[in-house]
């Protein structure tokens, strides 16, 4: 006789609301890409500087990243449902700031809040599709959550880009707004509340350490890519605090019996080559990404709807690919399949190299379409590597490492590889400034925003200089591509080196329903399969 089912009655429809609370995150993540050269237009956006704009997208996920863990002890101890309407709260409140920010300070700080809120949005969902979810529909309930996560990806760059044809640049934030509103509806009226039992504690020490360390580094690395000079005692002294700093909070997690980051986790080969894996390909991805727009909009003129339609390829493929990797590992097993994603990352990346002020927009199409490919058939063997080499009882710790660390290796991408083109284009660019007054000079250097911020207030004796800055750009971004095709080739190296050849993972049976259950490790694992 079958077990009676255990499900809410009301659970796809909690589903649902949960669904819309993770669309508004992704989305407004995948937005940010193409309004990036609107924000730096002093004119339309708020005139912000290349530094600046990775701060806007690295300020939110560091906080993000940072506090994952604690917030999802949080919701087991004070409740998911109450720490989800707080999540969604700040989250359309930061949207709110963002959207109205006066000058790119108050968007970093507006924008780091929203990573705060985003923190919060995520381990709760996952949390309460464990409660309200039967084990046998759990499986296919998770995977609507995460199929939205590929839809977001795809549907955000067009809506941004949308926005920005008919509307001023805070609307990419403003539309937030409803949609929060209408998910915090939908959560009071609909979603249950749970707790669990026996929480665990937080590690605020952790906390602290993990995002001051990491916030001091990269804002060492970013400020030297923006100044040029990296002998600075604000650029190597800020790099060496944050070494210093993360060193501390190593030595400190590998003592704590309630750690924030388990690196004790870390001894394990297999788990670290998973995780270097993921984090190399963010780390490359998200600081391509960053220069793309700027030469699709910049460089080759294309709007932002067009920037937006341009990157359907890279989503689409990601979309497509990614449910099917799983069969994937299944016949040809984890190193195979993540060792070849990496190398179809590799390749995508590669091409960047050779692209010119003139390439075929066909070339850029199949550049992010390879890349797409490979970074779908990437994080799913990726995070079975990680599952398969833990004990079952911190399968949940080690996805939740796994997302941390995919988390910091973007936003370490995007400062990194930032620097990197920040540094090629004003080493290429800095000679052909001659005709700009001295009062433009130095800051017409730092990006190619800049450049043309400047030759536009210079009068028209000046416009020869956007051919060159074109091909100063071009020429970073060569640099920028050679990085991240190496970043990438690194990731591949530890996979064929020390990732398992056949899995050795086993599913676990599902624990029995409660209202005040935890949640099993499937649905924890999933965290490492976010964006």
């Amino acid at each position: 006789m079958d077990a009676p089912h255990t499900g809410h009655p009301r659970r796809w429809t909690i589903l649902g609301v949960l669904v819309v609370s993770l669309l508004v995150v992704v989305v407004d993540n995948t937005i940010l890409n193409v309004a990036m050269k609107t924000i730096a237009d002093p004119r339309r956006g708020l005139g912000a500087s290349q530094s600046e704009l990775e701060w806007a997208i690295n300020s939110y996920t560091l906080v993000f990243a940072g506090l994952l863990f604690t917030a999802g002890i949080l919701g087991d101890r004070l409740g998911r449902r109450r720490v989800l309407l707080v999540g969604m709260t700040l989250f359309g409140l930061a949207s709110l700031a963002s959207a109205y920010a006066q000058e790119p300070s108050q968007l970093i700080a507006a924008r780091g809040l929203m990573g705060l809120g985003a923190a919060a949005i995520l381990p709760a969902t996952l949390s309460i599709i464990s409660n309200v979810f039967d084990p046998r529909e759990r499986g296919k309930a998770i995977g609507v959550w995460a199929g939205s996560v590929g839809l977001a990806v795809a549907i955000g760059p067009v809506v941004g880009g949308a926005l920005l044809e008919h509307f001023w640049w805070g609307s990419v934030f403003l539309v937030n707004v409803p949609i929060v509103i209408v998910g915090i509806i939908g959560i009071i009226v609909l979603v249950p509340e749970s707790r669990d039992p026996a929480p665990g504690r937080i590690d605020l020490v952790g906390v602290l350490l993990s995002v001051a360390g990491l916030g001091s580094f990269v804002y060492g690395i970013i400020t030297g890519g923006e100044s040029g000079d990296w002998t600075t005692p604000d650029v190597w002294g800020a790099i060496l605090l944050g070494m210093i700093v993360l060193a501390t909070f190593v030595w400190y997690e590998a003592r704590s019996d309630h750690p924030a980051l388990d690196v004790r986790l870390f001894r394990e080969p297999r788990f670290s080559a998973a995780v270097v894996a993921v984090a190399a390909v963010f780390f490359a991805a998200l600081g391509v990404l960053f220069f793309s727009t700027f030469y699709l909009q910049i460089v080759r003129g294309y709007s932002p709807l067009q920037t937006g339609l341009l990157f359907l390829p890279f989503a689409g493929a990601q979309l497509f690919f990614a449910p099917r990797s799983a069969a994937m590992v299944t016949r040809y097993g984890p190193k195979a399949v993540c060792a070849s994603g990496l190398l179809l990352v590799t390749l995508g990346l590669g091409a960047f190299m050779f692209v010119t002020t003139s390439t075929p927009v066909w070339v850029l199409l199949v550049a992010f379409f390879v890349q797409g490919i490979g970074m779908a058939n990437v994080m799913p063997p990726a995070t079975e590597a990680v599952m398969s080499t833990l004990p079952r009882e911190k399968a949940g710790v080690g996805s939740a490492v796994n997302n941390t660390m995919r988390q910091v290796g973007g936003a370490l991408g995007v400062a990194v590889l930032g620097s990197v083109l920040a540094q090629v284009y004003r080493s290429q660019i800095s000679g052909q400034l001659a005709a700009l007054p001295d009062r433009l000079r130095d800051a017409a250097a730092e990006s190619i925003a800049s450049t043309y911020a400047a030759v536009a207030n210079a009068g028209p004796a000046a416009d020869a200089i956007l051919p060159a800055a074109n091909r100063a750009f071009v020429e970073a971004m060569h640099w920028t591509a050679a990085g991240a095709a190496l970043t990438a080739l690194v990731g591949m190296a530890a996979v064929i080196r020390w990732l398992p050849r056949q899995s050795a993972y086993q599913p676990t049976v599902p624990a029995r329903h409660s209202d005040e259950s935890h949640g099993d490790e499937s649905v924890e694992a999933t965290l490492a399969e976010v964006s």
